[in-house]
């Protein structure tokens, strides 16, 4: 039996894409005990990957302390194949008998294009989540799986990337309105604990007018999250780790751009689609990105992401 270690970053979106090459090395060593290193909020997302011998949970320390702790952890280890999607130094410190180090690429393409040619796949590595049976349970407990669902990921890392919520209520009232393509669906609205301020906004508001939601903010982990979107019939989100995960899941998704390109990190697959307001160049001329303190999303309309939403649902979505 072989073994692989993975190292994968600690942001949920790069997380999430990351699975994909994951998933080829596991073919490329069958039967392969696993160890996985990463961040604590994507950490759930690895538990059920096949072979799972050990899961690092990395928690930054002062001088790098987290690196040297994982190497005491695994120290001794023999490993077939060492990958970090980091680019450290650390699988160079390890007895590896073959070492996969991603380095920043000058080109401009998806990052799975980029992961593909990390891995030496030749193509793109989609997204490969493993969804557990206590998962699937988790999201049982807060929506009824088999009815229609809208879900609704209104948070992202930086203001600057958040449609308005007040746009999202709008748009979740004209889906799931009587004269609306998911008339009647539930209403999830998904996101962090810290997110909590807006998808509270989104939910009055859409109480006000008698359409119900479950505000699911900090409610479930990430693979929660996952089994929840995979019964989904439409993500509509900002570009978040919850955009790819529902990709990822097979929900037909829709994700919202402004301050982060859509050729880089656009959300893959058939039934998926990218759409933004002002071109990427316009908003990146504004100047220095965390000095921002307000959306830069305004010209994205609610027509316009109701008219995405329709055509991505009447290509298959509603299947």
């Amino acid at each position: 039996m072989g073994s692989i270690l993975f190292i994968a970053s600690n942001r949920l979106g790069d997380a999430v894409l990351s699975t994909g090459a994951l998933d080829f090395a596991l073919r490329q060593v069958p039967g392969a005990a696993v160890t996985i290193a990463c961040g604590a909020l994507p950490a759930p997302l690895f538990r059920a990957t096949p072979g799972l011998k050990r899961l690092h949970v990395l928690s930054k320390q002062r001088g790098n302390a987290h690196w040297f702790a994982l190497l005491r952890e695994i120290r001794g280890e023999r490993f077939d194949l060492a990958i970090d999607l980091r680019g450290t130094l650390t699988t160079f410190a390890l007895n590896a008998r073959r070492r996969i180090v991603q380095r920043k690429s000058p080109r401009m393409r998806h990052k799975l294009e980029e992961l593909g040619a990390v891995m030496r796949a030749g193509r793109p590595l989609p997204p490969k989540l493993h969804i557990d049976a206590a998962a699937r349970a988790d999201a049982a407990k807060v929506v009824q799986l088999g009815a229609p669902l809208l879900a609704l990921g209104a948070g992202a890392n930086f203001i600057g990337k958040r449609w308005a919520p007040d746009r999202f209520a709008a748009l979740a009232r004209r889906l799931v309105g009587e004269a609306g393509p998911l008339a009647g669906a539930q209403v999830a609205l998904l996101g962090a604990p810290e997110d909590d301020s807006i998808i509270t906004e989104i939910s009055e508001s859409l109480d006000a007018d008698g359409v119900a939601s479950a505000n699911l903010a900090g409610k479930l982990d990430v693979l929660a999250c996952a089994a929840l979107l995979e019964r989904a019939t439409l993500f509509v989100g900002n570009d978040s780790g919850l955009m790819h995960i529902a990709a990822a899941a097979g929900a037909p998704t829709l994700g919202l751009f402004g301050p982060s390109d859509e050729r880089v990190y656009g959300p893959w697959g058939p039934r998926t689609r990218a759409l933004r307001g002002r071109a990427y160049a316009d908003i990146m001329a504004i100047g220095y990105m965390p000095s921002i303190d307000y959306s830069l999303m305004d010209d994205l309309d609610v027509d316009a992401v109701e008219a995405a939403a329709q055509d991505l649902l009447s290509a298959g979505g509603l299947s």
